[in-house]
């Protein structure tokens, strides 16, 4: 008679199984798309607020000098330190990239940007070691599973209630490809994935504010430290992940998880393949870019102005409207939460991207007053389709006595069923990277990670990454 294994055993001999050559080519390929991606909005966060407290706050506390911290002034630190600010920095515009769910009772919110916190973590790891790219997309990989894995086996309630899965999920994503570059044993895994759980954190109280951004660095940080910790004997707790107390009971609220979702499926299919990921083409919460792109198109086929509108309703259900939770921005961090200024910004501009996102543009008198004209509509209709797609509708009156509607596409541009061109993704890259690097630097980085299984050390890219502006 066989049993069934615990989520923390299968996890466990997973992550002492997973190689590179037995992901199937299209995950290597997907994987690399996300890292640019990340490196990408990695660098340009690195200029935000929150980057720039970070950067002064660690070389205050961690004078190592092991692991780099990109951004405009790049410096070297400790692994976790690295880390905590580089993955910080990536989600300081809410523009890295979102795991899909494969269920209606799976809500979007519910789960992971899945690359960061694994891909900070095993850069910190690797760079001192100076590891193969290919050892670094392995180590990238398999974080990235184990990580969508958990965030599709444990109860919705871990979201719905206030958890921010990118913090608390994210931790095992960052331990696991920590650990990977570390090659701990079995046993040491196990003890890698309690300290994780006993690190994971973040709630959602803290959307719309630098706390959210910190949740994902937090994850990188504390992920690293569980690896290291372990690496050095530190233990914890026996099947860390499973009732009654470990992961999936107390995070879950009580009600647990789904075992079928995680102990015979980590690898089977991956999730970066199946059901995939989406590469945000506005740095705002995902929950909002179909509606973005659904006002774009509205104004583009009728050459709406911004002085043609009375009124705009945003028609979507609880899963979007719940959690881009603000009516009225007041700043950028708001603005990233918030269906009326995502609309009211295509409706002035035609566009979202790194010039509306700021406190300036947010602030100005025309998008206050548009804003106000903006009315969330909990739609039933939409509302009893389920919670597995990102849908709405956007409905523009016009001063003229016109009313033009629209729907969102659920092929949401950047997702696996319309995915960003390679121009499109370089495009992105491009105006990310463009904030710190000079054009050069930009071209090699981008190159380096469409090849990154043949570079022999991963501290070429390291560099190529703090070209300063004005070099090369």
């Amino acid at each position: 008679m066989t049993t069934t294994p615990t989520a923390t055993a299968a996890v466990v001999d997973f992550i002492a199984r997973a190689r590179l050559a037995d992901f199937p080519a299209e995950a290597l390929g997907l994987g690399k798309r996300c890292i640019v991606d990340s490196l990408g909005v990695m660098l340009a966060g690195s200029t935000q607020d929150a980057g720039r407290i970070l950067h002064e706050h660690v070389q205050g506390v961690d004078t190592r000098t092991v692991a780099t911290v990109f951004g405009p002034r790049p410096f070297k630190t400790g692994s976790a330190a690295a880390a905590l600010v580089n993955g910080t920095a990536g989600h300081a515009l809410d523009w890295d990239d979102t795991q899909l769910a494969t269920s209606a009772d799976r809500i979007f919110g519910l789960l992971t940007h899945p690359s960061m916190p694994p891909l900070v973590a095993a850069l910190a790891v690797g760079e001192p070691r100076r590891v193969s790219g290919a050892a670094l997309l392995e180590a990238f990989l398999t974080g990235f599973e184990v990580e969508c894995k958990i965030a599709e086996a444990i109860h919705p309630n871990h979201y719905k209630k206030g958890f921010h899965t990118s913090g608390t999920i994210g931790t095992f994503g960052a331990a696991v490809a920590a650990a990977k570059l570390l090659d701990l044993d079995a046993a040491q895994t196990a003890h890698v994935l309690a300290i994780a759980a006993s690190s994971a954190s973040g709630i959602r109280v803290s959307f719309g504010s630098m706390t959210k951004p910190l949740h994902v660095g937090r994850a990188a940080q504390n992920g690293v430290t569980a690896a290291e910790l372990a690496a050095r004997g530190f233990t914890g707790g026996k099947d860390a992940l499973d009732p009654p107390w470990g992961f999936f009971q107390t995070f879950g609220h009580g009600e647990g998880y789904d075992p079928k979702r995680i102990v015979a499926l980590l690898g089977n299919p991956h999730t970066i393949v199946s059901p995939g990921v989406s590469i945000k083409p506005y740095p705002c919460g995902v929950l909002g870019h179909p509606t973005m792109d659904a006002m774009r198109r509205l104004v583009m086929k009728h050459d709406v102005k911004a002085n043609d509108i009375a009124a705009i309703r945003v028609r979507a259900g609880s899963n979007i409207l719940n959690p881009l939770r603000y009516p009225i921005a007041s700043n950028e961090l708001e603005a990233k939460f918030c269906p009326a200024f995502m609309v009211s910004a295509i409706a002035l501009r035609r566009k979202a991207g790194i010039h509306e996102f700021n406190d300036q543009f947010v602030q100005s008198a025309a998008v206050q007053a548009l804003m106000r004209k903006v009315e969330r509509v909990l739609d039933p209709e939409i509302e009893a389709k389920g919670f597995e797609k990102i849908r709405s509708t956007v409905e523009v009156d016009l001063v003229d006595g016109r009313k033009l509607v629209e729907h969102a596409d659920e092929r949401y541009r950047g997702g696996p069923d319309l995915p960003f061109t390679r121009d499109e993704l370089y495009e992105k890259w491009s105006d990310c990277a463009s904030l710190v690097l000079p054009q050069a630097a930009i071209d090699e980085s981008f190159e380096l990670v469409d090849g990154l299984e043949r570079v022999a050390d991963v501290t070429t890219l390291v560099r190529a990454l703090t070209t300063p502006v004005g070099e090369r």
